[in-house]
C-alpha cells in the first residue's frame, strides 16, 4: 500500500482568491486530501496538486458568474467547482447536485463543517430534477461529460436566458463544433470559450459558456417543463 501524498502548503494566490474564507478553503483542502482520498472521491495522485489544479482552477470560475444569482453544480462529485465557488462568492445560492450517496454524504459534511449556509446538497441525476428543483440562472460543471451530453443534462435546469458554465480543457473549441446541432435543439442561442484566472492559475482555466433563450431545453423539454409546473402548483394547493 502506497503512503498517502502530503498536502502542500497553500500558495499565496489562495489567500488572494479566498480572502476571509481562506481558513475554510484550507480546511476543505485537508478534507479532500484525507477523507476525499479514503472514500475514493479523488485519487491520491491529485493531492500534491489540489490547490493549483482543483481549488484555484475552480474558484476563478467566479470571475464570470453574475452577482446574486442561483447556481446548480451538476455532477458535483467532491464539490468541484461548487465548494470553491461558494467560498469565494457568498452572494450566490448554490445547489450541489450529485447522484451518488457516498458523495452527497461527503458534500453535506463539508457544507456543515464549513458553515456554508448558502449551499444546499441535492441527491439525484440532473435529468430527473426537472420540476424538483427551481430553475436556476447558472449551471456549472467540471469534467462531467462531453459537452453535448452535459448540455442535455444541465440546460433544462436553467431559467429562460440562463447560462451553463462548463470548465473544460484544450478541446473546448472542438467540443463546441461537435455539439453544435445538439446545442441548437436544446434552445442554446450562443456559445463561447472564456479564459479566466489571470495571475492566479497557469495555464488559465478554460470555460465554455452556453447561453439559452426563452426555452431552456428546447421543444423537447417544453412539455415536461409545463407538466412539472402544473404538478408543482397542485402540490402547493394541497
Amino acid at each position: 500500500m502506497t503512503e498517502a501524498a502530503e498536502l502542500p502548503e497553500a500558495p499565496e494566490q489562495a489567500r488572494t482568491v479566498f480572502g476571509e474564507y481562506f481558513p475554510e478553503a484550507v480546511r476543505y483542502a485537508e478534507l479532500l486530501a484525507d477523507a476525499g482520498v479514503k472514500r475514493g472521491l479523488i485519487g491520491p495522485r491529485e493531492v500534491p496538486r489540489l490547490w493549483e489544479r482543483h481549488l484555484l482552477n475552480c474558484a476563478v470560475l467566479s470571475e464570470v458568474v453574475p452577482e446574486g444569482v442561483t447556481v446548480c453544480d451538476v455532477g458535483s462529485g467532491a464539490g468541484l467547482p461548487g465548494i470553491p465557488l461558494a467560498l469565494v462568492r457568498p452572494d450566490l445560492k448554490i445547489t450541489l447536485l450529485e447522484p451518488l450517496l457516498r458523495r452527497t454524504n461527503f458534500l453535506q459534511e463539508v457544507v456543515e463543517m464549513l458553515g456554508l449556509d448558502h449551499v444546499t446538497v441535492a441527491r439525484g441525476r440532473a435529468e430527473e430534477m426537472l420540476g424538483k428543483i427551481t430553475p436556476v440562472h447558472v449551471v456549472t460543471a467540471r469534467a462531467v461529460a462531453p459537452l453535448d451530453r452535459l448540455a442535455g443534462w444541465g440546460v433544462p435546469l436553467l431559467r429562460p436566458y440562463g447560462e451553463m458554465l462548463a470548465l473544460k480543457g484544450d478541446t473546448a473549441e472542438e467540443e463546441i463544433v461537435g455539439a453544435r446541432a445538439a446545442l441548437s435543439r436544446l434552445g442554446v442561442v450562443e456559445t463561447s470559450v472564456l479564459h479566466v484566472g489571470e495571475g492566479i492559475v497557469d495555464p488559465l482555466s478554460t470555460v465554455v459558456r452556453v447561453e439559452v433563450g426563452e426555452s431552456p431545453g428546447g421543444v423537447r423539454f417544453a412539455a415536461k417543463r409545463a407538466k412539472a409546473a402544473r404538478t408543482s402548483k397542485t402540490r402547493r394547493r394541497r
